[in-house]
């Protein structure tokens, strides 16, 4: 599986008309595939929104893309508020769960940029304390970004609030179960916390 994750950076003030637009084109849409995401972020970049399509292959996606294409319907409306727009596709690493659908409430969305090279050491450390940190929270996915910007780890979990995240932040921190000891691989860490659209699988 990979999983395709769209970030479009929009007019300020415009987030609620671009999902509104999203949403009307989305039944047509998901007859071809499901979507596995959509967000907008809270804290970070602002007035963003993330959404995340997962396919078998790089060669489903292309054809389903081409499929699902109907003037007027998709891609959605709404074209007019994005400023600037960003594709990546993200090869899941061997533990990342299956995508799942429900209510968590809150979202946070981890991106490290890693050392020439080195992901594999990453993805080694990572796997070795997984089954500890998800006890705490769960993880939605985490894999490297095989187009797009590269060398990128980018990892999604779920809390119920922001109280709940920094409260186990804190807890795994205590037990010593987290973070995997492998910092000195990554040049660059960033995060944003988003909440799911009122569609989205995830919300």
């Amino acid at each position: 599986m990979i999983l395709e994750m769209r970030s479009y950076d929009l007019l300020p003030g415009k987030v609620a008309d671009y999902e509104r637009a999203f949403a009307q084109g989305l039944e047509h849409r998901q007859q071809f595939s499901q979507l596995g995401a959509f967000w907008h972020t809270e804290f970070g970049p602002l007035n963003r929104v993330i959404h995340v399509w997962p396919y078998e292959n790089a060669g489903e996606r292309d054809r389903l893309r081409a499929t699902a294409t109907k003037p007027g319907v998709w891609p959605p409306g709404g074209t007019d508020l994005i400023l600037s727009q960003e594709a990546k596709i993200i090869d899941p690493a061997p533990f990342s769960p299956a995508l799942p659908r429900g209510p968590f409430g809150l979202y946070e969305i981890r991106t490290y940029t890693v050392q020439a090279g080195k992901m594999g050491e990453v993805i080694k450390a990572w796997a070795g304390l997984i089954e500890g940190r998800v006890k705490y929270s769960p993880l939605i996915f985490a894999g490297a970004t095989g187009v797009g910007s590269l060398n990128q780890w980018i990892h999604v979990w779920a809390y119920k609030d922001f109280a709940e995240r920094a409260q186990v932040r804190r807890d795994v921190s205590a037990a010593g179960v987290w973070p995997p000891a492998c910092s000195q691989y990554y040049t660059k860490q960033e995060n944003m916390l988003v909440v799911g659209a009122s569609f989205s699988p995830l919300h």
